[in-house]
């Protein structure tokens, strides 16, 4: 029961490394961080950036080796966070021409890491 606690909070632990990374390098491309790990009934997102009048509701995931973790991104991941974005949305009204869905794919494998970006990587259901 530990090892899996201590699996879990390494996990969460990294994952929000990944998030910080990704955060990073928008901003030097740019963008302009709204929110962080935006929780909402049913959903949350890693991030929402922007930049200029183009809006991305960022889905992170960071991965060592092989495993890249796209795949993980369900359908029903992929509703619980257009359910975020669309709450986000409804509070915070952005003048934007552009909203997407933007993947990031961290490969913690090599140094430094690596991001695969995948931007509109999905509609909202």
């Amino acid at each position: 029961m530990a090892d899996t606690i201590d699996t879990r909070r390494r996990a969460v632990r990294r994952g929000g490394e990944a998030e910080a990374f990704v955060a990073s390098r928008l901003v030097a491309a740019g963008a302009e961080v709204l929110a962080m790990r935006w929780k909402a009934r049913g959903g949350e997102v890693d991030l929402v950036v922007r930049r200029d009048t183009a809006l991305r509701f960022v889905e992170v995931k960071a991965r060592a080796g092989e495993d890249d973790g796209l795949a993980s991104i369900t359908a029903a991941k992929r509703r619980r966070i257009a359910a975020a974005a669309s709450a986000w949305l409804d509070a915070f009204r952005p003048a934007v021409d552009d909203i997407g869905f933007l993947v990031a794919l961290v490969d913690l494998s090599v140094e430094p890491w690596g991001v695969r970006w995948i931007d509109d990587a999905f509609d909202a259901p």
